[in-house]
């Protein structure tokens, strides 16, 4: 039964994943808006449903460490695996505004969910705030993709003059079943992965950390693959980071909002996950500054990084007596030698950017 109802749902995101991103790329057609914008916000917000679904019943439920512990998995997930399969699939090229607005917002909320996790809970209050700036969002965001959707003079951009614009109703049905899919077959995915995980006895935190995000994210992750196969590169990443942006945002604001006594906040979480978070959003700076395309070879060191990630989670859950190694390989092996590399990267960059 659990096996049916896993390929059911594997099939549904495929399908669903499909949907979206044609209908979307045809409604960034229709608007005049760009396919970016369309990634960083429709089609963004509507993958990142399911983590919304998820967190809330949490919250609701009173297991506020799977709501939160979601939302950190998924923005890890986002990063390192969506990121790292889809680059490997083809070469993303990335936009400047991803560079310039939307990495660093990402960068400084994940900062901001720190800063409000350290007296060990995320209250009512900080998540009204990060709602209303998820409001404050999506207004800066569509008012730049009018801006860019329109020429100097302010009319239509030359390619929708005299053509045939795609019809806004259809594409809109093909988004919202797209979308209904992608929530169906991840819940379906997410249920059958939590029971198998709960038999064999893991910790409800480590279950939110890696299956229930991982599961929450497969629209994600199935969107920016057909997005990347269809050439739709802008899609694929810009679905990435909005998702990241609506997480922290969207999510953890109204899990926090709707959860009685707010969202409590794990030592280990304070200590190690919020930080390692904070550093996947960090080294995407450099990644996508350097040359404007994130590179296959990048793509295999961001999986290299999540498998990394998981293997620690899986380890100290057990505690297991390989983990004190392989945690001090990790600090003073791959953590230096990857900083080095990533400035290495950024110099070289900086020198040719200086040379023109």
């Amino acid at each position: 039964m659990l096996l049916a109802t896993f390929v059911a749902g594997l099939a549904f995101l495929i399908v669903g994943a499909e949907l979206l991103v044609r209908g979307a790329s045809r409604l960034a057609s229709r608007l005049g808006t760009s396919s970016l914008v369309i990634g960083l916000t429709v089609v963004a917000f509507g993958t990142s449903s399911p983590e919304l679904a998820v967190s809330v019943e949490a919250a609701l439920s009173g297991r506020a460490t799977i709501a939160l512990g979601n939302v950190i998995g998924s923005n890890i997930f986002n990063v390192l695996f969506i990121l790292g399969i889809s680059a490997l699939v083809a070469p993303l090229a990335v936009s400047q505004q991803l560079v310039r607005l939307d990495v660093p917002l990402m960068i400084a909320l994940s900062g901001l969910v720190l800063a409000f996790a350290w007296n060990g809970a995320v209250g009512r209050l900080e998540g009204l705030a990060l709602v209303l700036g998820l409001a404050a969002y999506l207004g800066l965001v569509l008012r730049l993709g009018r801006r860019e959707g329109t020429g100097a003079e302010g009319v239509a951009p030359v390619a929708a003059v005299g053509a045939v614009q795609p019809r806004l109703l259809p594409n809109l049905l093909l988004v919202g079943v797209g979308l209904g899919m992608l929530v169906l077959g991840s819940r379906w995915l997410v249920g059958s992965a939590t029971s198998i995980a709960v038999r064999l006895g893991v910790s409800e935190l480590v279950i939110a950390l890696t299956l229930v995000a991982a599961g929450t994210s497969l629209p994600e992750v199935v969107t920016s693959i057909v997005a990347t196969l269809r050439g739709e590169r802008d899609i694929a990443v810009g679905n990435v980071v909005g998702s990241n942006l609506f997480n922290i945002m969207g999510v953890l604001g109204v899990s926090s909002l709707v959860s009685p006594g707010g969202i409590e906040v794990s030592s280990a979480v304070l200590r190690f996950d919020i930080p390692v978070m904070i550093g996947v959003a960090v080294a995407c700076l450099p990644i996508f500054f350097t040359g404007g395309v994130i590179s296959r070879l990048e793509g295999v060191l961001l999986i290299g990084y999540y498998a990394a990630y998981t293997l620690y989670l899986l380890l100290a859950a057990a505690h297991h007596e390989a983990l004190p190694r392989f945690s001090a390989a990790m600090l003073y092996f791959v953590v230096p030698l990857s900083a080095l590399g990533l400035l290495f990267v950024v110099l070289r960059e900086a020198r040719r950017l200086a040379a023109r």
